[in-house]
């Protein structure tokens, strides 16, 4: 395991929590009462934190609000659409509601409204197999079949496991085709680092991220100030996006 993926599981809340509670123990053990105290409060602090909505609302807003959704019809001509592998949160509708097969919103269902708005004619999806099978990007390649994208339409990038890789190896098939100018497809919380990526190598991408996934939601009994299970479930994607943007500012690949 790399350094930055340990670090990512290090400090989702209930692993953090976990890490520090064993040290307060053995804080107590030495006879550092003091100390102890103190860790097991920050370790209960950290979960509580990061159980609230308002945490999600205001951290992860403030990622995906840096390139705002449009409507396909709305944005101009490209190129080539470039959609990355993944799925923020179950690409469900709102974090702070249960999964609903009716509402969920996939990067592909993205990359699919821009082709069928006749707003690029490639789609290169981009993404290996994470667990030594099918690549995410043949699995994106099925479900736009799915949509009616016709098979010569696609171009598969099927060997990159992160971010910086989905950039590398996109932009070496985006200059073999002579393309500069291009759709980017991710979750809107993604969208930061993923153009800070492909940036970072002279491209020139236009945002065009799935809907944003951190709103407010219509029930009633949501109260941004209450613990929520799913918001602290759903915290380790925001979480992972601040470290990765760190990670890759000091790596200089942002």
């Amino acid at each position: 395991m790399s350094f930055s993926a340990l670090m990512a599981q290090l400090i989702l809340p209930w692993n953090l929590a976990a890490a520090v509670l064993l040290l307060a123990l053995l804080a107590g053990l030495l006879r550092r009462r003091t100390w102890a105290l103190w860790m097991a409060g920050g370790a209960a602090a950290w979960i509580l934190l990061w159980s609230l909505p308002i945490t999600s609302l205001w951290a992860g807003a403030w990622l995906e609000q840096q390139y705002p959704w449009i409507h396909p019809a709305d944005t101009p001509p490209r190129q080539a659409i470039v959609v990355l592998g993944g799925h923020t949160a179950n690409s469900r509708s709102n974090w702070f509601e249960p999964i609903d097969a009716h509402k969920v919103h996939t990067r592909t269902d993205t990359a699919a409204e821009l082709y069928l708005a006749g707003k690029a004619p490639i789609i290169i999806a981009s993404g290996a197999a994470l667990d030594g099978g099918i690549s995410e990007a043949q699995m994106m390649a099925s479900a736009l079949e799915q949509r009616s994208i016709p098979v010569q339409a696609l171009i598969l990038e099927n060997h990159s496991l992160t971010t910086r890789q989905n950039a590398l190896y996109s932009a070496e098939l985006l200059r073999q085709s002579g393309i500069d100018s291009f759709f980017l497809v991710t979750s809107a919380l993604h969208m930061p680092r993923a153009i800070a990526s492909f940036r970072k190598l002279g491209l020139d991408p236009t945002a065009a991220p799935s809907p944003p996934q951190i709103t407010v939601p219509g029930e009633r009994s949501f109260h941004p100030w209450l613990p929520d299970w799913r918001s602290l479930q759903a915290s380790r994607s925001i979480i992972k996006e601040y470290l990765g943007l760190l990670v890759y500012w000091l790596r200089g690949w942002a």
